[in-house]
């Protein structure tokens, strides 16, 4: 380090330099996310093509040499001369950052490339691209290692590169069949600039191409997966557009149908404009904006909003999303204002979240050149487009809230009815928090008098055990470390949550006594923070009631308390199911072995046999808890020294839901045709007949 500075220290970064000196700026991180932005980046050139109208259908091929291609056959890159450069069309767009057809030349209407550096951007950052251009009766092709064009003496990246020196050269490499034309982008990415692991994502690939087949009705987007032992291909198309992508996402039984919002209006913006002299002037111009939403409301209080500009997605928002809040809310508040004797309001006020509990939504918006925050594009700020999405969502809602249909009205009556009982549930649950402070097992007297509290008031150390039956809690009390360890019996089955409402699984005694004894609420008003317990241990028998038993309070805790399941706080306890008593010889006392399934019982009397060694008959086989003496439930179950406990995690919230409801939801033919497929899988000797 130097105290002195001059201009000697400066440093230009020319071309594709920058992109990678700096490839944060650019596509975000260089881990498995940077890697999945570069080949969003190459698609979406692909899916402009056919939101403009040209090809329905988008190959992506992840090969396994670890490089990735995206076929279209859409117009193809431009591959004659650009004027200003004297390069062909194809250098200028891999090559050259903010070059680009979707700068307002009318090559497209509207677009989710707007800044002409995503082709580059990926070019830089890769060890080896090639591109193959069908145009005019021939294939054009040329390539490129780390952005710098060339040609390549074999077909891996790794493959000796020869730069061009003098003149650049777009190679015709073949004939094109008559009136076909499309792109063909192959690349490896840089492992220079990559992390070791990063990796292109299938689970993220598909979820995308599912979505953008949605928002783009008639195109097929076709996958394959050359990666594994065997190729793998999934393909998307719908022709149902939002409303069906709505459906799909929404994961409750609706209060509503999916409504189509749709409408469009123009603005005024001010923009630099190329002129022919190369000079940028300010020009005033008129877009236009179209709007276009697909909404329903279900029973649950989860809020699903999807938000895309030119079917790019803007998981952060922006001005498109701030005026669907707002335009909801006015005319919500309109209509609950206007039916407050009816609905017993009074003078309390809704929130946006009382209106957003429930809602699936997918918003979309076409702007020609709409303004966004950064290159990954996860912000909208075009101005003008907060009202438009506005007036828009105000105008169709009032259409529906008036319409004379008698499904609209008996759907918008039970959205009000849904919302303002969001609203009363909230401010009941802030009354209860600011008046109720937490208690300490001593000082609570509203507890359920069956619970059998510890001592400790450490959150972290305590341990509350939901065990089945009374008879079990007998023996669990004596087995119990009472400094630490809490049990709560329940009677049987709780209440399938999954199908109940709200109101019958707060009226049911033993859904409640559960949440009113973790002491953090349910819901959205669920506070981990107020937790009391560290740990929450289901102990229930080794038998199917058990896992049935087991499975009613994961679908309380899912629904109710995820954040416990997230933070990794629930766990089931593993009670052994048979009792092994090895008789040893002379005045040696006996051992005493636990087995935690059959096979592992028949594995065990194998290897005494074996060994010559006896054993009591018959083996005890525990058919539940309460068969246990208070020293072998401690010793196998409760005991931290000796016990094994099953921690519950979601690590696909989705996947698990879709799950829950499967196993415990309304809808009784996936679950019938599910038992049927499954059928062939299930061991008799495994029902504990």
């Amino acid at each position: 380090m130097t105290a002195e500075y001059s201009a000697h220290h400066l440093q230009v970064l020319e071309g594709l330099e920058a992109v990678r000196k700096r490839p944060g700026m650019y596509i975000g991180s260089t881990d498995s996310r940077g890697l999945m932005h570069c080949l969003w980046e190459i698609i979406d050139n692909s899916v402009d093509e056919a939101l403009a109208g040209h090809g329905s259908r988008i190959d992506i091929v992840l090969h396994a040499d670890g490089s990735v291609e995206v076929r279209d056959r859409a117009r193809g890159i431009p591959v004659d001369i650009e004027p200003r450069t004297g390069l062909s069309g194809v250098e200028v767009v891999f090559t050259k950052l903010h070059a680009g057809g979707k700068f307002g030349g009318g090559s497209y209407a509207a677009s989710g490339g707007l800044h002409g550096v995503g082709a580059s951007v990926v070019n830089a950052l890769s060890e080896r691209l090639d591109v193959e251009v069908d145009r005019g009766g021939k294939t054009h092709a040329m390539s490129f290692h780390r952005g710098e064009p060339g040609l390549f003496a074999g077909d891996a990246p790794d493959s000796a590169f020869t730069p061009f020196e003098r003149s650049s050269e777009l190679r015709v490499v073949g004939k094109a069949p008559r009136g076909t034309s499309g792109t063909r982008i192959r690349y490896w990415a840089d492992r220079q600039i990559f992390t070791k692991d990063a990796a292109f994502t299938l689970d993220e690939l598909v979820q995308r191409a599912r979505q953008t087949a949605f928002l783009v009705p008639g195109l097929e987007i076709v996958i394959a997966d050359e990666r594994g032992e065997e190729r793998t291909e999934t393909s998307y198309r719908f022709d149902g557009g939002l409303s069906e992508f709505a459906d799909f996402l929404a994961p409750d039984a609706p209060i509503t149908d999916t409504w189509r919002l749709q409408g469009s209006a123009t603005f005024t913006e001010t923009v630099p404009v190329l002129q022919a002299n190369g000079a940028m002037v300010p020009t005033e111009v008129e877009r236009s904006c179209e709007v276009d939403i697909a909404l329903r409301w279900g029973t649950s209080y989860e809020t699903v909003t999807r938000s895309f500009v030119n079917i790019i997605a803007t998981p952060k928002g922006g001005t498109h999303q701030q005026g669907f809040e707002q335009g909801l809310m006015k005319v919500v508040r309109g209509q609950v204002e206007q039916n407050a004797r009816r609905l017993k309001v009074g003078t309390d006020k809704l929130e946006k979240d009382d209106i957003l509990a429930g809602l699936t939504a997918v918003l979309t918006v076409r702007v020609p050149e709409p303004q966004f925050e950064g290159q990954t594009k996860e912000v909208l700020g075009t101005p003008a487009v907060r009202q438009i999405v506005a007036n828009v969502v105000g105008r169709e809602m009032a259409a529906k809230f008036a319409s004379p249909k008698r499904d609209d009205k008996a759907q918008t009556a039970q959205l009000l009815e849904k919302v303002v009982s969001e609203m009363k549930a909230r401010i009941s649950a802030r009354t209860h928090k600011e008046t109720q402070r937490r208690k300490t097992a001593l000082e609570s007297s509203s507890l359920p008098a069956k619970l059998a509290d510890c001592r400790t008031n450490d959150v972290s150390e305590s341990e509350l055990f939901i065990v089945e039956g009374d008879s079990a809690l007998g023996t669990a009390k004596h087995a119990r470390n009472s400094e630490y360890q809490a049990l709560l019996p329940i009677r049987g089955k709780i209440l399938n949550v999954q199908k109940a409402s709200v109101s019958d699984m707060l009226s049911n005694a033993e859904c409640a006594a559960i949440i009113q004894v973790i002491g953090a609420g349910s819901g959205r008003s669920f506070d981990i923070a107020s937790a009391r317990y560290g740990k929450v241990i289901l102990m229930s028998d080794a038998d199917v009631d058990g896992a049935h038993i087991r499975t009613l309070l994961l679908t309380l805790f899912f629904r109710y308390m995820r954040p416990l399941i997230e933070e990794g706080r629930v766990f089931a306890a593993v009670p052994p199911l048979h009792r092994v008593v090895v008789v040893n010889p002379g005045s040696k006392p006996n051992e005493t072995i636990y087995t935690y399934s059959e096979a592992e019982l028949h594995g065990l009397l194998t290897k005494l046999r074996k060994a010559g060694r006896r054993w009591q008959e018959p083996v005890q086989r525990y058919k539940g808890l309460g068969e246990m003496d208070a020293d072998q439930l401690a010793t196998t179950t409760m005991d931290r020294a000796g016990r094994t406990l099953r921690r519950v995690r979601v690590e696909d919230a989705d996947a698990a839901n879709a799950v829950f409801e499967l196993l415990m939801g309304n809808e009784v033919a996936p679950r019938r045709d599910f038992i049927i497929t499954s059928s062939d899988r299930l061991s008799r000797e495994a029902i504990d007949a």
